[in-house]
């Protein structure tokens, strides 16, 4: 008897010991995905709407407040940078999100027309790391076109009625960034600059140059039309990756942040 309960006991510690091996394989497998180098810090996110009117604006929309969804599902904070733009702060946050990065396809019953017509919209939706300010590269003010604006979203009557907003663009690439989400000028001109060089520096990466003066051309939004997800509404209900082919139907739940299928985890 003494001899059976100390086997069950060795095999319940074998057991045990593997489980352990696989958790940790499986954890290491998972590092081995975010091996980039800003892979496991903070992460920007700036939706653009296509064409198709009030319909695009209205998915670039649906698509902020999925991804918002999905911010908070994680525990992750969010802060508003401008419009459709925001920052996404918690571990790994880039590693995980970089892949949504690309243009998005809806189609369903446009709910702003009044034939009810099927209409597909597009918006482009891109991923940037947020970078440490030793991070940054060297950008030459003589190459920075800056202008102020009147904020045009929530934020107050000081922030709706100063010029507080600021647009900056990069001449060289014709990278443009805008923030208008703080109280003062200085402060959006701090967080555009900021996202500016983070453009820059993936452009840097891109075309393998060193110096921001090498960069070479204007850099070229991402056409619409060369999808890598489409969310199917009507006249069935269908999201599906056309990179990886990994298909769900449930889209409302999807577009209610749960993106769990398709990100890397």
């Amino acid at each position: 008897m003494a001899t059976s309960e100390h086997d069950e006991q060795a095999v319940l510690d074998v057991t045990r010991e593997l489980q352990e091996l696989e958790k940790t394989i499986s954890q290491r497998e998972r590092l081995l995905k975010f091996s980039g180098p800003y892979d496991s810090g903070n992460a920007i996110i700036t939706i653009q709407s296509g064409a198709g009117g009030a319909d695009a604006q209205d998915w670039a929309s649906m698509l902020e407040r999925m991804y918002l969804r999905f911010a908070e599902r994680r525990g992750w904070k969010t802060s508003l940078i401008d419009t459709l733009s925001f920052s996404v702060q918690g571990p790994y946050a880039y590693g995980i999100l970089k892949s949504e990065h690309g243009v998005h396809r809806l189609v369903r019953l446009s709910p702003f027309n009044a034939d009810a017509k099927r209409q597909t919209s597009f918006a482009r939706v891109e991923i940037m790391p947020q970078l440490k300010e030793t991070q940054l590269p060297e950008i030459d003010p003589k190459d920075l076109e800056i202008d102020t604006y009147r904020a045009s979203g929530a934020g107050g009557q000081h922030v709706n009625k100063t010029s507080s907003a600021v647009r900056i663009r990069h001449i060289p690439t014709g990278l443009v960034t805008t923030s208008q989400s703080q109280r003062s000028q200085a402060q959006n001109k701090e967080a555009a600059m900021s996202m500016l060089a983070s453009r820059i520096q993936l452009l840097l990466e891109e075309q393998h140059v060193q110096k921001v003066k090498d960069l070479r051309g204007k850099f070229q939004e991402a056409a619409f039309g060369s999808q890598i997800r489409s969310y199917v509404l009507h006249p069935y209900t269908l999201v599906k990756d056309h990179r990886t082919n990994v298909e769900d139907r449930n889209a409302q739940g999807i577009l209610d942040g749960d993106l769990d299928a398709f990100v890397v985890q």
